[in-house]
């Protein structure tokens, strides 16, 4: 006695499974690209702006509590010099902002020159976290593409 063995009904699902893992396999190689030149773009920004901040030779001032006498390359340093500038500046104003002095007073050049500074400092600051988070973000979107093109080559085995 012989059987036979029908072969398998057509499936409708069959197409789409196989353009699945090339659609993921697009996906993970896009995936992985936007996250080096996240990276790369990161890592750029952020010894760029270092560079640029150790050029103008600022040192953080002797009498800070933290980093005295250090070269301001680096987003703690430049945080540190920008409230040492701060402590400075409202000692010559008497404890008054640029915007609470007399417009006659000759001390509002100094808090407005005092204010221009840190506004630049802190700038560095936010720069220094921003290229910090797209280097941090491309590292984890070139890990995630790398997931999903394991995914892929997993899928692309079974079938």
């Amino acid at each position: 006695m012989t059987t036979t063995v029908a072969p398998p009904a057509p499936s409708h699902t069959a197409p789409a499974t196989r353009s699945m893992p090339r659609a993921t396999r697009i996906a993970a190689l896009i995936t992985i690209l936007a996250g080096v030149v996240l990276a790369v773009g990161g890592a750029t920004t952020w010894f760029t702006v270092q560079s640029n901040l150790a050029d103008e030779r600022i040192t953080v001032s002797e009498d800070s509590p933290r980093f005295a006498n250090d070269k301001v390359d680096g987003p703690f340093t430049a945080f540190q010099e920008a409230q040492m500038i701060e402590k400075h500046y409202l000692e010559s104003t008497k404890g008054k902002t640029y915007a609470e002095l007399d417009r006659e007073d000759p001390v509002r050049e100094t808090a407005m020159t005092a204010s221009f500074l840190r506004a630049s400092l802190f700038t560095s600051v936010v720069s220094f976290g921003v290229a910090a988070m797209a280097f941090g973000l491309g590292i984890v979107l070139v890990i995630a593409g790398y997931g999903l093109l394991a995914l892929t080559r997993a899928a692309a085995v079974r079938s």
